[in-house]
């Protein structure tokens, strides 16, 4: 079966200046029809029909066959048929054959995939009609003006999922047989839609349009490896799931062990894509069928053959709080928790590279205030030390230091209240808080805090909440930002450290309020807003992508 595409492509275009030849996400805008129709398997020639230097040039170069349309065929009110028809008849010369089918190939639908013109064209193949047109559901409550009154298109009101479907035609491509095309006409009289994607279904005539195909063409695929369960913590997703959510535009996709339920859960309740892994080979499976861009691996430490291998599937690799070997060969390590590396032009390291979430950047600190009437105590989604256990076990001697204090427990998912003996003693005004939405309303009530050395202090800092801190585990204690230098009074390994000490800190933080002010001016002095958006940089670096996050 001989097949032939026809890109039709004028040179006057009014709405964007020379829109056929300007260079978009990189390359001329026909260059993504031609591509698509010479990339097709099933198309036999492809041809360009411009009264454009210019455009036959570029049109050549990427392999087109030029047919110069004469000046009659290019003035504005010249539909498409005499011109595809012009075409067909100078390519059967040329070639010296008979097309069985004809593709009208809109150069401004630069969005079109060419699987989507692939399978398009496989199904006109095996069907009868005569004529395949693209077209995208746009199904929606709408009105029409019929004399002096509007009245609705519908006769229901309903959800749109559940109206009708409303075909547009998107320009993208009309498939059809030879004898359909005439000077007059390209559709027969049996007539079938081919519904595409919605994402390919841009038709640029606007400038509006342009910047939106552009954006899309330089979204990137990221694949973020984390997992979370208890002997870990949750750290690893609550940073990845941060990042995820400030790259709005680019598509996003989460792979986790299943096994471990409490950060596989917590993903799947994001809702977002998650792809449930048991082993690493499954993961390099998994980019080998969905190809990415750029994988973002935060899994601690990665050895030499893991990060190579990685980079054999997708064109950038960064890691996190990585201190492995595999570090070495990872485009870009990340490590706000440590200050190691800082000599490495791919190491991006301290606390100017923290991970801080959208609801502590929209939120401001509360005035300070000489009284301590509100403890927070919160050590992450799963606390592997046990360390809220510990704080629980003294609140009534808390209590007795300040009997008007509100004392509030930020439990994570990984953490269940009941399983631990952990409940609220409203006579002590003490009160706990699962999985918390909003941890940001009760760090913004808190004069002082009990927390553990993961991220969590780069989020009281931008609060501003003076805080004890005991790290988890030795890891834990390997994290440089909690230290007095930036307002963190830190009391090393939390299962080393006696109630008897942590009450005499504590009793001795609220009984000096001169000392809590000097602790929270140190962390305010950090600035972490901007943080999250050099992270966002060092992840994107040379991929030809626009960040997409705010500020």
């Amino acid at each position: 079966m001989n097949i032939l595409a026809v890109i039709p492509a004028r040179g006057g275009s009014k709405g964007i200046a020379r829109k056929n030849v300007r260079l978009l996400n990189g390359k001329p805008l026909i260059a993504y029809a031609i591509c698509n129709a010479k990339e097709c398997a099933a198309v036999t020639d492809t041809a360009v029909t411009t009264d454009d230097a210019e455009i036959a040039a570029v049109a050549g170069m990427y392999g087109a066959d030029v047919i110069v349309r004469k000046a009659e065929l290019a003035a504005d009110d010249v539909t498409l048929d005499p011109v595809v028809f012009d075409a067909l008849i100078q390519m059967e010369q040329k070639k010296g054959c008979r097309y069985d089918t004809v593709i009208t190939l809109q150069p401004t639908s630069p969005l079109l995939a060419k699987d989507t013109l692939d399978r398009a064209l496989a199904a006109f193949c095996k069907d009868s009609r005569d004529t395949y047109i693209s077209v995208v559901n746009r199904a929606h409550l709408s009105w029409k003006k019929d004399g002096q009154q509007f009245v609705p298109n519908y006769r229901k009101r309903v959800n749109r999922q559940q109206l009708p479907a409303d075909y547009m035609e998107t320009g993208a491509f009309l498939i059809t047989k030879r004898e359909c095309v005439t000077r007059n006409s390209r559709i027969g009289a049996e007539v079938s839609v081919y519904e595409i994607p919605k994402q390919e279904a841009a038709d640029i005539d606007s400038t509006d349009d342009w910047a939106l195909c552009e954006h899309i063409l330089r979204r990137k695929r990221v694949v973020f490896r984390a997992d979370g369960f208890k002997e870990r913590g949750m750290g690893h997703i609550y940073h990845c799931l941060t990042l995820a959510l400030r790259m709005t535009g680019h598509e996003t996709v989460f792979v986790t062990n299943r096994n471990h339920k409490e950060g596989y859960e917590k993903l799947k309740a994001s809702n977002l894509p998650v792809y449930g892994i048991e082993t690493e080979e499954e993961f390099y499976e998994y980019l080998k069928k969905h190809p990415a861009d750029i994988v973002v691996n935060d899994c601690l430490n990665t050895d030499r053959e893991h990060i190579l291998r990685l980079k054999q599937l997708v064109r950038r690799v960064v890691t996190i709080e990585d201190l492995g070997e595999g570090a070495a060969y990872a485009d870009a390590v990340i490590n706000a928790l440590y200050d190691f590396g800082a000599s490495n032009p791919n190491h991006f390291t301290g606390a100017g590279y923290a991970c801080i979430r959208d609801e502590f950047l929209i939120t401001s600190p509360k005035p300070f205030s000489q009284h301590v009437s509100s403890l927070l105590v919160m050590f992450g989604g799963t606390d592997p030390g046990g360390l809220t256990a510990k704080i629980y076990g003294m609140a009534q001697k808390l209590h007795e230091v300040q009997p008007d204090m509100e004392i509030h427990f930020i439990l994570g998912c990984g953490y269940p209240a009941a399983e631990n003996g952990i409940d609220s003693q409203p006579q002590i005004n003490l009160y706990v808080h699962e999985d918390v939405r909003s941890v940001s309303y009760y760090m913004r009530q808190a004069d002082l805090a009990f927390t553990s050395q993961g991220r969590t202090v780069f989020e009281l800092a931008v609060m501003g909440v003076p805080a004890i801190v005991l790290a988890q585990n030795e890891r834990e204690q390997l994290h440089t930002f909690a230290q007095m230098e930036n307002g963190f009074l830190n009391l090393g390994l939390g299962s080393q450290v006696t109630q008897d000490t942590l009450l005499s800190t504590f009793r001795w933080l609220v009984n000096t309020p001169q000392i809590r002010r000097e602790m929270r001016e140190l962390m305010l002095k950090n600035h972490l807003e901007k943080s999250t958006d050099r992270v966002l940089d060092v992840i994107f670096k040379d991929t030809g992508a626009y960040r997409q996050a705010a500020g």
